[in-house]
C-alpha cells in the first residue's frame, strides 16, 4: 500500500492546508493501491507563491547552468527507471512489458532530447537593428493525465527547466504514483527549491485552482477535450496562455496499392496498444469499400491475437484505468451494434475468464459510417471501426469530417498519391507508412478541437517563452 500524503512546496514535502485524502484504485484488482492528499486552492496560493519567488533568480540561469541540471535530472531518472515503470503498471494497469519498453523510456527521451535541443536553442536572434530575445514565460501550471502519465509530465517539465520557467505540477488522482517518484527524482537532482512544486487533486479543485491564477502565467494542458474548455475558460480571465493537447478520433487511410495484411493488422494493433487508451490511435479505420470483407479477415485475426489479462503477466494489454472509463467504453460498444455496426470481433462486458478488473474485449466493427456514435465520439478503448469509401477523394473526405484533429495515419506504395492525401489531411501529424518510428523532436499537437499549441522538440520550448522586439538593440552601422 502506497502512501503519498504530502506536496512537494519550495523544495519541501509539506502537509496539505486541509487534510483530506484521496483512494488510489488498482484497475486490475478494483482494491485500493494507495492514498494521496487531496489538495485544494490553498495549497496551489502555496506553491504558486513559492514558484514566483523562485522565477527571479531561475530565469536569470544560464543555458550552461539549465543544461547541468537537466542532466542530473537525467541520471537520477535512470536509476529510478524500475521503480517508475512498477508504479505506472500499479496506478493504470499497463502491462510490465509496456511500461518498461515505452511508459518509462519515454521520460528519458524528452530529457535527453531537452538536453540536446537546449545546447544549440536561439534565444536571441538579430534582424536589421532589431534583437529579438526569447524570454521565460514567468510561473507555468502543468496539468497533465494518466494514460501515458509520465510522458505528459516529462514533455511539460523538460522544457519549462530548460528555458528557465518555475511551474506547478497538477498530476493525475487517478495516476499519481510515478508523478510522486518524478518529484523525488527532482529534489535528488536538486532543482533549485520553487522552481518544481507538485499539488496533487482533483481536476475541479486544484486544476481550477491553477488555471485561474492570476500568478501562473500559462497552463499547460493534456487532458479530454472536455477538460480542456473548463481549463480555457477559467484561464480567460487572467488573459493567460494555454496550451492543450486533448482529444483525437484519428483516421488510418489504407489506400487500394498498400499490403492489407500489413497495414490492417498494424492498424489494429496500434488501436489496441496501451488498452486504447492513447489519444492519438488511430481508431478509424478506412480501407476500399471492394477491399472491406477482407480486411474484416485481416483485422479479426490482428484482435484475437491480443490477449487481456493481469498486467504483471504475459498478456498484450490489461485494464483500462478506471470504473467510469470502463462504463463508458461499453456504452459505446453497445451503441454500434445498436446503430447497425458490423461486430468482427469483441463486444460488450468483460473478456472470458476475467471476472475483475476493468478489462475490456478487443473489439472490431466494420461497415461503420461516419455518422454512427462510435465513429464521432473518442472512445478511448480498444476499439478499432473499419469504414469503406469509394475514392481517394471520399477518403479525405471522411478523415476530416471530425471535431478534432490530432493525428492520421496512411498506408501505401505510391509516395506521390501518399503525398497529395498527406496535405489534404488536417491534423498535427500524419504517420506514413508506420511513420518511421517515433521521432522525439517532431511537434505534437492537433487541429480543431485537439487542442493549441505542440509538445516535443524544440517546437515543446516555445510554448514556454514570450518574444521580446528591442527595436534600435544594433547601430544601423553596425547591422549593416
Amino acid at each position: 500500500m502506497r502512501e503519498y500524503m504530502k506536496f512537494y512546496i519550495d523544495g519541501k514535502w509539506v502537509d496539505p492546508v486541509t487534510p483530506k485524502s484521496l483512494d488510489v484504485i488498482n484497475p486490475a484488482t478494483e482494491e485500493v493501491c494507495g492514498h494521496i492528499s487531496a489538495g485544494s486552492a490553498a495549497d496551489v496560493d502555496k506553491a504558486v507563491a513559492a514558484a514566483k519567488k523562485a522565477f527571479e533568480t531561475y530565469s536569470k540561469t544560464s543555458r550552461e547552468e539549465r543544461i547541468e541540471l537537466l542532466q542530473r535530472v537525467l541520471a537520477e531518472y535512470q536509476k529510478r527507471f524500475g521503480d517508475t515503470a512498477n508504479a505506472i503498471t500499479e496506478e493504470m494497469g499497463a502491462p510490465a512489458s509496456l511500461a518498461q519498453r515505452a511508459q518509462a523510456p519515454i521520460g528519458m527521451v524528452h530529457i535527453s532530447t531537452g538536453i540536446e535541443v537546449l545546447k544549440t536553442f536561439k534565444f536571441e536572434e538579430d534582424r536589421g537593428t532589431t534583437r529579438l530575445v526569447k524570454e521565460p514565460i514567468g510561473v507555468c501550471g502543468l496539468i497533465t493525465p494518466w494514460n501515458w502519465p509520465i510522458n505528459q509530465i516529462a514533455c511539460k517539465v523538460v522544457p519549462a527547466l530548460a528555458t528557465g520557467c518555475t511551474m506547478v505540477l497538477k498530476p493525475s488522482e487517478e495516476a499519481p504514483f510515478s508523478a510522486y517518484i518524478w518529484c523525488e527524482i527532482m529534489d535528488a537532482a536538486g532543482v533549485p527549491a520553487g522552481v518544481f512544486n507538485m499539488v496533487n487533486g482533483t481536476g475541479p479543485v486544484v486544476g481550477a485552482a491553477i488555471s485561474g491564477h492570476p500568478g501562473i502565467d500559462m497552463v499547460s494542458f493534456t487532458g479530454s477535450t472536455r477538460a480542456g474548455v473548463e481549463v480555457a475558460r477559467n484561464a480567460a480571465a487572467t488573459v493567460k496562455r494555454v496550451a492543450q493537447e486533448l482529444g483525437g478520433k484519428s483516421p488510418n487511410i489504407i489506400l487500394e496499392d498498400a499490403n492489407m495484411k500489413t497495414a490492417v493488422g498494424g492498424g489494429v494493433a496500434s488501436v489496441m496498444n496501451n488498452s486504447g487508451q492513447s489519444c492519438n490511435a488511430p481508431t478509424r479505420m478506412l480501407v476500399p469499400a471492394g477491399k472491406m470483407d477482407e480486411a474484416i479477415v485481416i483485422a479479426k485475426e490482428a484482435a484475437e491475437q491480443i490477449t487481456v489479462g493481469d498486467p504483471n503477466g504475459n498478456a498484450t494489454i490489461g485494464p483500462v484505468v478506471n470504473k467510469t472509463q470502463w462504463e463508458k467504453i461499453q456504452r459505446l460498444i453497445k451503441a454500434g451494434i445498436a446503430e447497425g455496426a458490423t461486430l468482427v470481433t469483441g463486444g460488450p462486458d468483460r473478456p472470458e475468464g476475467l471476472d475483475k478488473g476493468f478489462y475490456v474485449k478487443p473489439t472490431v466493427f466494420a461497415n461503420v459510417t461516419n455518422d454512427m456514435t462510435i465513429a464521432k465520439e473518442e472512445i478511448f478503448g480498444p476499439v478499432v471501426s473499419i469504414m469503406g469509401y469509394k475514392s481517394v477523394d471520399e477518403a479525405v473526405k471522411i478523415g476530416n469530417d471530425t471535431e478534432y484533429g490530432l493525428a492520421a495515419y496512411i498506408s501505401g506504395t505510391d509516395p506521390k498519391k501518399i503525398h497529395d492525401v498527406a496535405a489534404q489531411l488536417r491534423a498535427g501529424q500524419v504517420s506514413i507508412n508506420g511513420g518511421g518510428g517515433m521521432d522525439p523532436t517532431a511537434p505534437f499537437g492537433g487541429y480543431k478541437m485537439s487542442g493549441n499549441g505542440r509538445e516535443w522538440g524544440d517546437y515543446g520550448f516555445h510554448e514556454y517563452l514570450e518574444t521580446k522586439a528591442m527595436l534600435g538593440y544594433t547601430p544601423k552601422q553596425a547591422a549593416e
